[in-house]
């Protein structure tokens, strides 16, 4: 079986010094908010180009954080795209607020800009865009709308670490960012983990006081907040995988490119499209094709592991039966959900492993191309063998 994701190879690859960070906190005596914590947000806020990086318990915190630091709650609205994985619109229901659906761009998956104006009302408080599979939303038009309107715009970045959106890395493109650790992360740990980004001094301060207790000294309370830290270990362990997300994220860009020459011309078959002034990081590279579940299982039936993001759209789940969205009302996003298949990808995949998803997709769905191995992409980043 060719794994979709191989994340034993990530701790082979970085075993010795991984193991160094964890002898140095575990001999360090000191477990919470300590001097690891405090540095990688220095060095990750310094790698999107912003000011503040706060560590949070998970991405889901992350957003909720920001959300709430805006004093954003009960009666406010919040514009999410339509399609995204559901913690984007559970960060903003655990405020009270209510998220208000936008379609996304067909081609891309990620939120058109074109929709949030007329889902803007009075009650609107904020744009939440995300960086969907690892591709840049398109910012600038987001941000213009919401100067325009007086609205916050905040990044959900939890599946683009190291993108980049006219130059400029996600974290710093909009007001704040939210980002997942998750170990499948393309910067992940080895547990749960998150972070909120931004270059807003007060946004950062509230964040900080909210995640601890809603304190900045101890037992002294100035808000209800939570108990939503980054672990002292993980963040350890995040300052190693930091040190090579940027060449990891080559290796996925390279996989990418050879995917892209070797399938381009494989009738129902659609592939990922990158817009202009976006650099992505390749997070998951995903398919679309009308007979998706079919595909799925003539894959896992030939060994190639394959994952879904994802099969039911938030308005769709129970999770949200009570906001009555009919199945028909958000058509892109629901077709998405029917079609999308991410195949495997990751700076761990070996060439001789992509060769052979390229080989079964290509028995699979036959065209008119012969199989090309896109001679000439590898440049010594990509491991031959595992």
């Amino acid at each position: 079986m060719i794994p979709f994701l191989d994340l034993q190879a990530s701790y082979r690859e970085l075993r010795t010094e991984l193991d160094a960070a964890w002898h140095r906190v575990m001999n360090s005596g000191r477990y919470i908010m300590g001097a690891e914590v405090q540095t990688f947000e220095q060095e990750f806020a310094a790698y999107c180009g912003a000011k503040h990086c706060i560590g949070v318990a998970n991405g889901l915190e992350a957003l909720h954080l920001i959300l709430r630091a805006y004093r954003i709650g009960p009666g406010d609205e919040v514009i999410v795209p339509s399609n995204t994985y559901i913690a984007t619109w559970l960060a903003v229901s655990e405020t009270g607020a209510r998220p208000v659906p936008v379609e996304p761009r067909l081609h891309t998956a990620n939120l058109d800009p074109q929709g949030i104006e007329a889902a803007i009302t009075k009650r609107t408080k904020a744009i939440l865009a995300v960086h969907l599979y690892g591709q840049p939303a398109e910012m600038d038009m987001i941000c213009e709308i919401g100067r325009k309107h007086g609205l916050a715009v905040i990044e959900d970045a939890a599946q683009a670490h190291g993108g980049r959106w006219q130059g400029r890395r996600v974290g710093s493109l909009g007001d704040a960012a939210g980002f997942s650790f998750y170990p499948g992360k393309n910067l992940g740990c080895y547990g749960d983990g998150g972070a909120v980004v931004t270059s807003d001094d007060r946004l950062a301060d509230a964040v900080r006081v909210l995640r601890n207790y809603g304190s900045r000294e101890k037992y002294c309370n100035e808000v209800r907040g939570v108990n939503s830290r980054l672990d002292e270990l993980q963040a350890a362990l995040l300052r190693v995988r930091l040190g090579v997300v940027d060449k990891w994220n080559s290796r996925r860009r390279q996989l990418a490119a050879r995917y892209q020459q070797a399938l381009d011309r494989i009738p129902g078959l659609e592939l990922p499209c990158v817009v202009e002034g976006s650099e992505p990081v390749w997070h998951l590279f995903v398919v679309r094709h009308p007979r998706r579940d079919w595909l799925r299982q003539e894959l896992e039936r030939r060994g190639v592991q394959t994952l879904i993001h994802y099969p039911i759209p938030p308005h769709l789940s129970g999770a949200y039966a009570a906001h009555d969205i009919k199945r028909g009302a958000l058509p892109i996003a629901e077709q998405l959900a029917s079609e999308v298949l991410s195949i495997p990808i990751g700076p761990h995949l070996t060439l001789a492993q992509q060769d052979r998803v390229i080989e079964v997709i290509t028995e699979i769905l036959p065209s008119s191309a012969t199989l090309q191995i896109a001679a000439g992409v590898d440049t010594g980043l990509l491991p031959e063998t595992t």
